[in-house]
């Protein structure tokens, strides 16, 4: 077992009680850490049968597996190295379902192997459980195979040299490229990580403003000049900051109590349509203003020409949705008395009234369409907006601009 021996440099000479050295040398040395070598094919079996993973048959041949499909190579002292191909299965398991990899799964189906051996389990019951768990964990990683995708073709595609810079990552603050190829998503070779992005749209930086949370450069999401567009930050996209947000949310779903690009900031009043989605500010739409649901596909425009349009912090007293805030231009207010600047409800003030004007979005996939999900709307006083009242005035008003 030369691996484990002590180097000659190391040995420690015969020594007793008493005896006396003298001093050669005194130096100082400076190194850094260095990582963990690689484990030799006795200390894989090692934590095999401590995780209680295979028997003394089957080991072997999980070990020759993984050389034979290129997992890994044996270098020098039957260390046993990680390929690439190796690395990004991991990577792609672990991302998708963890348990794909961690021993876990595979010690207890072993555990009950055992109890089928000692007669305490039976055969058939074992079998079958063990059927339906892979079979769910099948079907979930080929709904997920996406993620799995990105993965091999950054790391064995050109596709990681394609791609042109958009926005800035959040931990090493360095240009991330946008990679157009379906799915599209950014990417950042330096912290060799993978973003998501929403499909079926074009793709284009915000104004260089940064997520609150993770100082990500937020990037714009629209599906055309007829469509909705949306802000969102690509690492809360793919890690939700909030329990009540699921994976694929941009800002208008947000539920971050004071960033000036989320629910609580933009939100105005329950969509006149879903019972589940809230109309938000698209602030990007001027001057042809517009707020659009954050679950379905219907826009609402107003406001056209305005100057400019902020969402107030007060609420109003019949539908309690956000009031909105209006500066027109002098040379274009379409307000009574050529007054330019006015503040009121959207849905329930007879000056704004006829400066609604309700539309469907036209979207590039059907996967936009259809509410669903969480209720309610913006953050501030919660779940108050989930509550609106819908009056018939405000649906009838609306309805009438319906094309």
């Amino acid at each position: 077992m030369p691996w484990q021996g002590i180097p000659l440099e190391e040995s420690i000479p015969v020594c007793e009680r008493g005896d006396t050295f003298s001093v050669d040398e005194i130096k100082l040395i400076e190194k850094q850490t260095s990582p963990p070598d690689y484990l030799t094919e006795a200390e894989l079996i090692t934590l095999m049968e401590k995780h209680g993973i295979g028997t003394d048959a089957s080991i072997p041949v999980h070990i020759n597996n993984i050389c034979q499909r290129n997992y890994v190579t044996v270098e020098s002292g039957r260390k046993l190295k990680p390929t690439n191909l190796g690395i990004v299965l991991v990577h792609g398991y672990y991302k998708i379902d963890a348990e794909l990899v961690l021993p876990t799964i595979r010690s207890a189906v072993e555990k009950q192997l055992n109890l089928i051996a000692q007669g305490k389990a039976n055969y058939h019951q074992v079998l079958q459980h063990a059927l339906d768990i892979f079979k769910r964990k099948f079907h979930y990683f080929v709904d997920s195979i996406t993620n799995m995708d990105e993965l091999m073709e950054v790391s064995f595609s050109p596709i990681a040299a394609t791609g042109k810079p958009l926005s800035r990552c959040g931990k090493c603050h360095r240009f991330m490229k946008y990679i157009q190829a379906k799915p599209s998503r950014l990417h950042c070779s330096h912290c060799d990580e993978t973003y998501s992005l929403p499909q079926n749209g074009a793709i284009k930086l915000y104004k260089e403003l940064r997520c609150p949370l993770d100082d990500f450069e937020l990037v714009l999401w629209t599906s055309g000049a007829r469509g909705k567009s949306y802000p969102l930050c690509p690492y809360c996209f793919s890690n939700p900051p909030f329990r009540d947000m699921k994976k694929g949310m941009g800002c208008n779903e947000c539920t971050h109590p004071s960033c000036q690009h989320s629910l609580n900031s933009l939100g105005i009043g329950q969509c006149v349509e879903c019972d589940s989605g809230v109309l938000v500010l698209d602030p990007t739409s001027g001057p042809k203003w517009r707020m659009a649901c954050n679950k379905c596909n219907v826009v609402v425009h107003f406001f056209e020409h305005a100057h400019k349009v902020q969402v107030a912090q007060e609420s109003c007293d019949v539908c309690d949705a956000s009031l909105v805030a209006v500066d027109f231009n002098k040379t274009r207010t379409p307000l009574p008395a050529s007054e330019t600047q006015h503040t009121g409800c959207v849905f329930c003030d007879p000056v704004f009234q006829d400066l609604v004007e309700l539309k469907h979005a036209t979207m590039r996939h059907s996967m936009y369409r259809g509410g669903g999900g969480r209720r309610g709307g913006r953050g501030r006083g919660r779940g108050r907006r989930g509550n609106a009242k819908k009056p018939k005035d405000k649906m009838a008003a609306l309805a009438a601009y319906f094309v």
